[in-house]
């Protein structure tokens, strides 16, 4: 089934635009939205490999951090690699096929090669990261910076 193409002539930047005023805010929004737009492009095009598969991950925000919580169930600590770069989180590894006695019949379970990639804000004390792997859970822990908590401020009499 074909859709109506609608057309309205000239570009979007050749159209005046009524009284609008494109001041620093606006246009510092536009900015971050294009280099958001590129990083995921970029991540797009270097997609992983054939046979890397992602593992289950939650991301959720608190006051203090961000947290990604993946399920690596029976891997083992030094079978993950947890890597930070810019403003990217990669965790990596590999589930190695355990050996078996007998004839296997049938398996959905997931081995080889794994990559779960997640954007951090700017806002984050890189070097304070950390990763924990209990109970099948890998729980990565990203310190958001000082600058993006809300805080109260006490006001003093002069």
């Amino acid at each position: 089934m074909t859709l109506p193409v609608h057309h309205r002539p000239g570009r979007l930047l050749e159209r005046p635009f009524p009284a609008l005023s494109w001041g620093e805010p606006i246009s510092a929004e536009f900015d971050d939205l294009f280099e958001r737009m590129n990083r995921f492009l970029q991540a797009a095009s270097t997609a992983p490999a054939v046979g890397v598969w992602s593992p289950l991950a939650d991301l959720h925000e608190t006051d203090d951090a961000y947290a990604i919580e993946a399920e690596l169930p029976g891997i083992k600590r030094e079978d993950i690699d947890v890597e930070v770069s810019e403003r990217e989180l990669c965790i990596t590894g590999e589930y190695k096929e355990c050996d078996r006695e007998g004839v296997l019949r049938r398996s959905t379970r997931r081995t080889g090669r794994f990559e779960y990639r997640a954007l951090l804000p700017a806002d984050v004390k890189a070097d304070e990261i950390t990763a924990t792997l209990a109970d099948g859970v890998l729980t990565v822990t990203v310190p958001k910076a000082q600058a993006a908590k809300p805080h109260h401020i006490e006001i003093t009499q002069a």
